[in-house]
């Protein structure tokens, strides 16, 4: 069996000492403050390389970002072949990769799994990597490629990217020549092959006589949507706001999808008026959120759960129009999704719903279950992934009318508007924005879909999260033993009560969601299931969540 140079492992890792502290590779990858992560990003590049190696020499993603989280983080990521998120079981290698205390214990390791993996190490390597905005990024990138001379992997560097870009990127390095080519493996190329697209849906209807106001996040959407504008022509008027890149701290600050949808309120700063309609990215770009101002100035939220319903009714739609009823389109959510729209998908659009544990990779895979399958997280991120054979269907139909033809010339636009590999910002906003166009709608007739029930959202700091274990789709506690009984016989009080309580995937911090039918039901629901939480087995640890009298 093929072996490597040990000699070249130690002199590279010395150059990137392990701090004292304990890794995880979790929903968002390795994330963190970015001080702590060269060693980090260093090993990550050695797995990527094997990763490749194990694949016959497939193009490994390496994506350096820390997503919605203020500057002084960053992370990085791993990206299959076709661009999804890494395969679970190498989740865990990367994680124990990370905290070899030793050289001989990393060389070690890496031995390990090039024997129990059965990794030919005379295989090529190729890896295409990217970053955010972010300032510590630089000096990051210099530690990936040491981790990519350790097994000699052959590197692309796409330089300042959106996340989704990256995925796209990976998927059609790989699947250039054959069939399922993606697209051109360029920034260029995936701007054109979505612009391109976008026409088609938009072609023929009269374009919005309102603004569309693009929220950045100070992040690296601001620049690469800017880019993007020249390729959509008069399609699409854009105006960005929060696009300073240059002051790192005003990242993710008081702006973007994250704080939009959490706190209920446009960025700080942006004057609101109802005959605008406004989207916020996240710092890289791969989640999207709407909102408008009613006529009296309040502020209205359109989430991923009104995107996933816009799209399953748009396509819905469409695939009956085309006569091809043999696809079947459905629905995945989480435990976050607001009740009135899991309500509206199954009654009102008669589409199956599943719902998975919160993380992209438990959606995406459940969407490919379906024919045609949608999903978004309630905070944004979400796409529709369509099935080898509904692409197949929808490319090889024949029209017997006009409108059939018109429908499945809408459906092929759409599947290519539609960034498969993930969750896309871009991809996204252009989806909703030729949904708006086809139907003629403004924002608050999409909202009239179905009224959302008021939530909340709170995050009770804990000393350690792992001994909150959950079932059902995290809809359920089981350990502590007890809580969740205590949990249910409070809701019960409630008129539409409905509360769940999980543990952060990236932070310890337990995450307490709750919905009633009022405002300061909810409100007083929420609280009183952190207090629950808060003084269970004396675990809390921050400060107390409020309590209501």
């Amino acid at each position: 069996m093929a072996t490597f140079n040990v000699d070249n492992l130690n002199a590279l890792s010395d150059l990137h000492p392990k701090p004292d502290t304990t890794f995880a590779y979790g929903t968002a990858g390795f994330r963190m403050k970015a001080n702590l992560l060269d060693s980090v990003i260093f090993r990550a590049g050695i797995v990527a390389t094997l990763r490749s190696k194990k694949l016959d020499g497939k193009v490994i993603g390496c994506m350096i970002t820390a997503s919605h989280n203020a500057a002084p983080d960053n992370g990085v990521k791993l990206v299959d072949p076709m661009g999804e998120m890494l395969e679970g079981s190498w989740e865990a290698h990367a994680t124990t990769m990370s905290n070899c205390e030793t050289n001989e214990q990393l060389a070690a390791y890496i031995h390990t799994m090039v024997s129990t993996l059965n990794i030919d190490l005379t295989k090529p390597a190729r890896v295409v990597f990217g970053r955010d905005t972010r300032p510590s990024g630089d000096a990051l990138v210099a530690a990936l490629k040491d981790g990519f001379k350790v097994l000699d992997a052959e590197s692309t560097d796409m330089g300042i990217i959106t996340t989704p870009q990256l995925h796209y990127a990976v998927r059609c390095l790989n699947t250039q020549g054959t069939p399922e080519a993606y697209g051109e493996p360029t920034v260029e190329g995936y701007y054109k092959k979505l612009a391109d697209a976008f026409k088609v849906l938009v072609e023929g209807k009269p374009r919005s006589s309102s603004t569309l106001i693009l929220d950045c996040a100070n992040g690296v959407g601001a620049p690469k949507f800017q880019e993007m504008l020249p390729f959509l022509g008069d399609s699409l008027a854009v105006k960005i706001v929060n696009d300073d890149i240059v002051d790192d701290t005003k990242l993710n600050l008081n702006s973007g999808a994250d704080y939009v949808k959490t706190q209920q309120r446009g960025p700080l700063g942006l004057k609101m008026n109802s005959q605008d309609r406004y989207a916020s990215f996240d710092g890289d770009a791969d989640r999207l959120v709407y909102y408008y101002a009613d006529e009296d100035g309040t502020f209205k939220l359109l989430d991923g759960d009104k995107i996933a319903g816009l799209a399953a009714m748009f396509i819905i739609e469409l695939v009956k129009a085309a006569g091809i009823d043999n696809v079947s389109v459905g629905v995945v959510q989480t435990a976050y999704a607001n009740g009135a729209s899991t309500q509206y998908l199954r009654s009102n659009l008669n589409v199956p719903v599943s719902c998975v544990p919160t993380g992209v990779k438990h959606l995406h895979h459940e969407a490919m279950k379906y024919d045609v399958g949608v999903y978004f997280e309630a905070n944004g991120h979400g796409t529709v992934v369509f099935s080898p054979s509904a692409l197949k269907t929808i490319y090889t139909a024949e029209e017997s009318s006009p409108a059939q033809a018109v429908a499945i010339r809408l459906l092929r636009a759409l599947s290519e508007v539609i960034n498969q590999t993930v969750g896309d910002a871009f991809s996204d906003l252009l989806l909703v924005e030729a949904i708006l166009t086809q139907r003629q709608w403004t924002p608050k007739i999409w909202d009239q879909a179905y009224t959302d029930l008021p939530n909340r959202l709170v995050k009770v700091v804990v000393q350690d999260r792992s001994i909150f274990k959950t079932v059902d789709a995290e809809r359920k506690l089981v350990e502590p033993v007890g809580l969740q009984d205590a949990i249910d016989a409070i809701v019960l009080k409630f008129r539409g009560g409905r509360s769940f309580v999980r543990p952060s995937g990236t932070e310890d911090v337990v995450r307490v969601y709750a919905e009633a039918a009022t405002r300061s039901e909810t409100d007083e629901l929420a609280y009183r299931i952190a207090g629950l939480v808060f003084n269970f087995n004396s675990n809390g640890s921050g400060p107390r969540p409020r309590e209501f009298l």
